[in-house]
C-alpha cells in the first residue's frame, strides 16, 4: 500500500505503530505500552486490537515474527509483530501530519491571534 494511502491513521493504528518502533511485541504487550505511555488517558481494547492489527498486516505496515527466544511465556498461541519499513514511514508521515495540525491550531487558538 502506497504510504500516502495510509494516511490519516486511526488513533488505534498510530499507538500501535509506535508501540513497535522500540521493538517486537505480542497483543498484550502491545495493550500494555499503549496505556503506559498515554498515563491509561488510551486503552485498546482486544477487539479494537486485533482488529487494528488486522488490518496494519494486510496493509504491510507490520509483520508477524517468531516469538524471541527469552519470551516470558512459551504459549504457542501467542503472536510477536514488528513494524515492517513501510509502517516505519507511514508512522513518520502520520507524526508530520499531526505535527502540522497541532501548529495550525495552536496559531489560530493562541491568545495573541484573538482579536
Amino acid at each position: 500500500m502506497p504510504i500516502r494511502d495510509a494516511v490519516p491513521l486511526s488513533p488505534a493504528a498510530f499507538h500501535i505503530l509506535v508501540a513497535l518502533a522500540e521493538g517486537n511485541k505480542h497483543g498484550y504487550a502491545i495493550m500494555k505500552d499503549v496505556a503506559a505511555v498515554t498515563a491509561g488517558e488510551v486503552q485498546l481494547n482486544p477487539g479494537t486490537l486485533y482488529t487494528t492489527i488486522k488490518r496494519l498486516l494486510e496493509d504491510d505496515l507490520i509483520r508477524e515474527v517468531d516469538a524471541p527466544r527469552d519470551a516470558e511465556s512459551s504459549d504457542e498461541r501467542r503472536r510477536y509483530y514488528a513494524l515492517t519499513p513501510g509502517g516505519r514511514e507511514t508512522a513518520r508521515t502520520e507524526l508530520e501530519r499531526l505535527r502540522g495540525m497541532i501548529r495550525h491550531a495552536s496559531a489560530r487558538l493562541s491568545p495573541k491571534s484573538v482579536g
